[in-house]
């Protein structure tokens, strides 16, 4: 069938047209694509999707060279795409595979401080009152021991007093999560 004709049966839908091109070119370009690929199931799968492109696109076929030479050259860049992104794909896993035990080390760590920081505050929450409140305004307020005793109207020796008494509490109920997280 003459190039023009096949092309504008195409575009206007012609199922015939469509397994004659399919029949007339299938086999060899396999062929072609396994000579980059060294793999027919690929090879295939490259062949057939290019058919059900053409087939998606045929109203809007623009094909200005011969037909072969279109489905030559359409499958010899899906081949050359194809080869990319496997070196792509197979690149990103070496690299996966060299540093999983990095990505898994850091997420053991990010598990283990998020753990830390929850038994921090419950264990904050737990503190008495007083002595709860006064460390939350020296720590997490930033005041100086100095300024908590004079908005709560005590004497400074009572804050470092209560201070010292919160970190002893909170280094007791913390030190075997702290021990766990030191040996990651």
């Amino acid at each position: 069938m003459q190039h023009d004709i096949l092309i504008k049966q195409l575009r206007e839908g012609h199922e015939k047209a469509y397994e004659l091109l399919f029949k007339t070119y299938y086999s060899d370009l396999v062929i072609h694509a396994n000579r980059y690929l060294y793999d027919f199931e690929s090879a295939r799968e490259i062949v057939q999707d290019l058919f059900v492109s053409i087939y998606e696109k045929r109203y809007n076929l623009d094909i200005n060279s011969s037909i072969k030479g279109y489905l030559y050259r359409s499958v010899q860049n899906r081949c050359i795409n194809f080869i990319h992104a496997q070196k792509t794909k197979n690149k990103y896993a070496e690299y996966v595979k060299e540093h999983s035990s990095d990505i898994e080390n850091q997420l053991e760590k990010e598990i283990h401080a998020s753990q830390l920081e929850k038994a921090l505050l419950n264990a904050i929450g737990e503190l008495p009152p007083k002595c709860r409140m006064i460390f939350k305004m020296n720590r997490f307020e930033g005041l100086s021991n100095g300024d908590i005793a004079e908005r709560l109207e005590l004497s400074k020796r009572t804050v470092e007093t209560q201070i010292t008494k919160a970190l002893k509490i909170l280094r007791n109920k913390l030190q075997p999560l702290i021990n766990e997280t030191a040996t990651i």
